[in-house]
């Protein structure tokens, strides 16, 4: 499976094999996913799986959903789409590239601080106005983790403030991630799943913020009209929504489409 990572208007390839053995029959079928950066690791074990089962090759574009969006349209390529909101296809949908969507999981968004919590971090949007703290945010320019912070915290007016006092605003989920393993920043607003990767278990935890404050944000994994292989595609949503789909994104930290979670 080959993987592209997007950065603003910059392209890189990727490319990763996921089979341990070459495969002695040829593949004669692909697809390509674009895929927000935070569910690039269910979508990669669930490409996984889905490639050794139906002997097909799997590309995964990942980055800011605005920007993945915007790529998918320049290059007039592309079967999948995975934005980390809804919001990216309600913004996109009267510009026609949109096919049918299936729910897949759920983003949730948390305050994520270092392993333990030893700043005392609660879960309230307010204590992002610590003055004790260091606190970094997304831009919400790039990514859905931006977009999503600049509408929780105006909804209880203190999107300015935060911001003012930021000592960082960045493109993605990974920039904040990073942020806080190299203690740059005590806390962030961040995917909740994001603390739960295998390699940022140990150094970061998640402090839940109430439901009723961040609302679990559909995963809409949605069919592109650009696709050449429509039914491959819709193959893989199934399998994606699926019980064994279900699996994979739980285990990473997501809710899954029935607002489930192992955590």
């Amino acid at each position: 499976m080959a993987i592209r990572k997007f950065g603003g208007a910059l392209l890189f390839l990727l490319v990763s094999l996921v089979s341990s053995v070459a495969c002695a029959q040829a593949v004669t079928e692909s697809l390509l996913i674009y895929c927000g950066i935070t569910m690039v690791r269910p979508i990669t074990e669930i490409a996984r799986n889905f490639e050794q089962r139906h002997n097909v090759k799997i590309t995964i574009a990942q980055g800011g959903s605005e920007d993945l969006f915007q790529s998918a349209k320049r290059s007039g390529v592309g079967d999948l789409y995975l934005p980390g909101k809804p919001d990216y296809r309600d913004r996109h949908l009267a510009e026609g590239l949109f096919d049918q969507p299936v729910l897949v999981g759920y983003n949730q968004m948390a305050l994520v601080v270092q392993k333990g919590n030893p700043r005392k971090v609660r879960g309230d949007l307010r204590e992002l106005l610590r003055k004790d703290l260091l606190v970094m945010v997304g831009s919400p320019d790039n990514g859905s983790i931006g977009n999503e912070t600049q509408v929780l915290l105006e909804k209880i007016g203190i999107y300015n403030q935060v911001v003012t006092r930021a000592v960082g605003v960045v493109p993605d989920s990974r920039a904040l991630t990073q942020a806080m393993k190299r203690n740059e920043a005590d806390v962030v607003l961040n995917w909740r799943a994001t603390a739960y990767f295998p390699e940022n278990a140990t150094v970061l935890e998640a402090i839940d913020l109430d439901r009723q404050v961040a609302l679990p944000q559909a995963l809409l994994l949605i069919r592109l009209k650009l696709s050449k292989a429509p039914e491959l595609a819709s193959r893989f949503m199934d399998y994606a929504a699926s019980a064994d789909g279900q699996t994979v994104f739980r285990k990473y930290g997501f809710l899954d489409n029935r607002l489930q979670s192992i955590r």
